[in-house]
């Protein structure tokens, strides 16, 4: 599949802006323009606004079991698209084919995890105090439509979060995807609309984030926004929200730290912190950044760490033989620069990587740092690309404190042998996601947010589609 220009999907059709502007769209491989981007105006959000409240008015009277239908046939139509999808994933966001049908994949699965769990959204009586023929009912109903702002890390994945909990629970979505990876989702609503989703119900735009998400948030049909992105737009769009009293879901920037015990079964550590480091060249939320690890290990680990690192194959994502693709812009160079001198000048030892690969793309070479001291820039800010950092500590207490020091609490991970440790992880950590001993598995089945600046609500579980419904009380005296 050639990479395509993308149009604003508005009221069921596929439109180019109306005042005909486009952006360009560049392939982090090569920093070469690949396709167009159309670029709305505030006349095509007005005309989506309006789409979507008509959409709405359509959903939230549709029985879920055909909603529920509408949401199949969608995942099955995906998995069919799935190798094409993932050349235009490849292409304009730089990871590996691989790992974009792994993504595509998981995206179906969350479509047909929500597509049954709205099934399942129910209400309750309360038995009156005085009058037996008095029905108190607890009832669920969709907020209404939704702006949803999205990232270019997963283009599909962080659509899907957010789309396919608001469709099950009845709700109508306006999405503003990333100009950087836009035919990825388009190529996502492409299948919603295929599998039947009536017009309105879902929209699609790109163009200026501030503008856009300045005049979706404060619009009167909008009543619930949901963002991921960094914590400080995320706490902009939130006050934002606030102002207007919209419903806000936000997932936001983490740091996640990486508690090693002296203990651990160092080989599984190692397998899965290498993955899950540079997975996506480490442009993930939940990715691993903050390596602690106790004293008597640590030179160890922190060899062999760099021994894996320098043994990834890094290239054009379309390659079959890459493990790690491009960052995504020639920013993401910069700031790995900037956090590696910060680092060095502060103390740390340089392992492995620490510079650019080759003149053209986004290409920076896995780097380990050792030895990193608190106040580097890499201890403290979100480094979000193939940086690991390293430092060693004496006790628990001393790992977990540090663990928590940051204003972040998206995830973290800890490896550990003994099961009073993890206990005592599990109780003292203060992230929204822990793994120990394992992988990040966020199943759509699982709550999917953060504590404290990493965000507030989930984007998983059954707590998800909460995040999309109003509750009310409604009493009835069947007596009269």
């Amino acid at each position: 599949m050639n990479y395509p220009d993308t149009r604003l999907f508005i009221h069921g059709s596929w439109r180019e802006a109306a005042q005909g502007r486009w952006l360009d769209v560049l392939n982090p491989a090569s920093g070469e323009p690949i396709g167009r981007v159309a670029h709305a105006s505030t006349a095509d959000l007005d005309a989506a606004l309006q789409a979507a409240q008509k959409g709405f008015e359509t959903w939230r009277d549709t029985p879920p079991i055909e909603r529920s239908r509408i949401m199949h046939r969608a995942a099955a139509l995906l998995r069919e698209r799935a190798d094409d999808i993932a050349r235009i994933m490849t292409r304009e966001q730089g990871k590996p084919l691989a790992e974009a049908r792994i993504e595509i994949m998981m995206a179906c699965d969350i479509v047909d995890w929500f597509a049954d769990e709205g099934l399942r959204v129910y209400g309750r009586l309360i038995p009156s105090r005085a009058n037996p023929w008095v029905r108190q009912m607890v009832v669920k109903s969709p907020v209404g439509p939704v702006a949803a702002f999205t990232p270019w890390n997963f283009p599909i994945n962080q659509v899907v979060r957010k789309l396919a909990a608001a469709l099950a629970s009845g709700c109508s979505m306006l999405v503003k995807a990333a100009e950087e990876t836009p035919a990825s989702p388009a190529e996502l609503v492409r299948a919603f609309a295929d599998a039947g989703l009536p017009a309105g119900v879902l929209g699609l735009v790109y163009g200026n984030p501030a503008e856009i998400s300045s005049y979706l948030i404060a619009h009167p049909v909008i009543r619930k926004v949901t963002f991921t992105g960094s914590t400080a737009v995320g706490k902009q769009l939130a006050a934002l929200a606030g102002q207007h009293m919209k419903r806000a879901t936000m997932e936001l920037g983490g740091h996640a730290p990486v508690i090693v015990a002296d203990d651990a079964d160092l080989d599984l550590t190692l397998k899965v912190v290498s993955a899950a480091k540079f997975r996506n060249a480490g442009q993930v939320c939940i990715s691993p950044t903050r390596f602690l690890v106790q004293r008597g290990i640590a030179e160890e680990f922190a060899t062999r760490l760099a021994e894996r690192a320098q043994a990834l194959r890094v290239g054009d994502g379309l390659a079959e033989t890459t493990q790690m693709g491009p960052l995504a812009n020639p920013r993401r160079i910069g700031a790995m620069q900037q956090f590696t001198e910060d680092a060095l000048e502060r103390g740390a030892r340089l392992l492995a990587g620490g510079q650019r690969i080759g003149e053209s793309g986004n290409f920076w070479a896995p780097t380990v740092l050792a030895e990193v001291p608190l106040d580097a820039r890499v201890f403290n800010e979100e480094p979000f690309g193939p940086l690991a950092a390293i430092r060693s500590y004496d006790t628990l207490d001393e790992a977990i404190a540090e663990a928590n020091r940051l204003a972040y609490g998206l995830a973290g991970y800890a490896f550990t042998r003994s099961l009073q440790a993890a206990e005592t992880l599990t109780r003292r950590v203060e992230v929204g996601m822990l793994w120990i001993n394992m992988p990040a598995t966020p199943w759509p089945e699982i709550p999917f947010g953060g504590l404290k600046d990493s965000g507030y609500g989930s984007e998983g579980g059954p707590e998800a589609i909460d995040a999309y419904m109003n509750v009310r009380s409604v009493a009835v005296n069947c007596e009269s």
